[in-house]
């Protein structure tokens, strides 16, 4: 994170901060201790504390109490996490990597001897309040601004990749090239399927193999940037698809605009998924929401919560949304975000990728290399 950015990022982290004391003030808590790598993202205006990039905590956290705000590090991080990763507003307070303890007495004695609520919550600690996930997932406009910029970026490594990628190509180098193309752009490769022509249509989540991907291929990428993640799935074909494909590939996308349509601010995650299962009767293949999840809000991490039967999380106003239905060797998904009126934005698009028009907005067509 540029000095400048971090700068103009002191407001946002201004407003964060008060959300969480508002929440101290609500429930009587002394403080609330965020150790996620996701909520680390939130609370800086999208700083990272990731070092390793699969852990769900990082090398730093935060505390929030009525009167203060600290990124609680070690000695090894701290300077570097001071000049590039933490916006004005939040204090720096480090202790050696290999005592943990000055840290938990560091939180006790801010807290006043009342309780810590924390994401991750240890001895002692309580749960986060209800609404924080909740405010979380309503973006603010410089989050939607900097996740504009992810998406498009995330689309067109994808683009690039699928476009000089050859039948030739292993799972493993289609995979290494999108991330390649990914880390070029500043964004973590926190996923990448590759469904090979054979494998395509055995398995929903296809991780990349050594075998040649052939005539058909599907490209799936989770890339994180700023801590926010960009969602999206593509196809490439080498020869002509068959009626049958074409069909499958038709029915995902009525499936999807059906999530869509549902996902209005106000509305639950069981609502949207009772819309995906009537639509996929509609399309000819009912109970066929079994066999895949469905996708749901995302933000800070690739999935918020998943749509299930009688979900009763709510879709808030600019939240970030990734619907993902799927078929036998077809799939549609892109990151989406939602506005008061109804509206859907597409965040992962690429005007470079063929697109053919949908019942709700224009989806993105397999590409045609054939």
């Amino acid at each position: 994170m540029a000095e400048g950015s971090r700068a103009g990022r002191t407001a946002e982290v201004a407003a964060k901060l008060a959300v969480l004391r508002a929440a101290c003030a609500a429930h009587g808590l002394g403080g609330v201790r965020l150790r996620g790598v996701d909520w680390f993202s939130w609370a800086t205006a999208g700083g990272s504390s990731v070092v390793l990039l699969t852990g769900e905590v990082g090398v730093a956290e935060i505390l929030v109490t009525p009167t203060g705000a600290w990124v609680l590090t070690n000695e090894i991080e701290v300077a570097r996490l001071g000049a590039e990763e933490v916006p004005s507003g939040l204090s720096l307070w480090a202790a050696r990597w290999d005592d943990p303890s000055p840290a938990a007495a560091f939180v006790v004695e801010q807290a006043g001897g009342r309780p810590v609520a924390s994401d991750r919550p240890e001895e002692g600690e309580v749960a986060l309040p209800p609404a924080l996930p909740g405010a979380r997932w309503s973006l603010t406009p410089e989050e939607v601004a900097r996740y504009r910029i992810l998406g498009h970026d995330a689309a067109a490594a994808v683009t690039d990749v699928l476009a000089a990628a050859e039948p030739g190509w292993s799972g493993h180098q289609l995979a290494g090239a999108v991330a390649r193309a990914l880390w070029e752009r500043g964004i973590h490769p926190a996923l990448t399927l590759v469904g090979d022509e054979r494998r395509l249509p055995q398995h929903r989540h296809p991780t990349a193999a050594a075998e040649p991907i052939g005539r058909l291929a599907m490209l799936v990428v989770c890339g994180r940037r700023a801590g926010l993640y960009a969602n999206l799935t593509r196809f490439v074909a080498f020869r002509p698809l068959s009626t049958e494909e074409r069909e499958l590939h038709a029915a995902t996308v009525s499936v999807e605009a059906a999530a869509l349509r549902a996902s209005v601010p106000g509305a639950d995650l069981g609502s949207v998924y009772a819309a995906v299962v009537e639509a996929y009767a509609d399309a000819g293949h009912p109970g066929a929401e079994r066999d895949h999840h469905q996708g749901g809000p995302c933000g800070y991490l690739s999935r918020d919560a998943l749509a299930l039967p009688g979900g009763p999380e709510v879709i808030v106003e600019r939240n970030a949304l990734a619907w993902n239905p799927s078929l036998p060797g077809a799939k549609v998904e892109d990151t989406v975000i939602t506005s008061t009126g109804g509206g859907i934005e597409v965040l992962t698009a690429d005007p470079r990728w063929p697109s053919a028009p949908g019942p709700l907005l224009p989806r993105p067509a397999v590409l045609d290399r054939s």
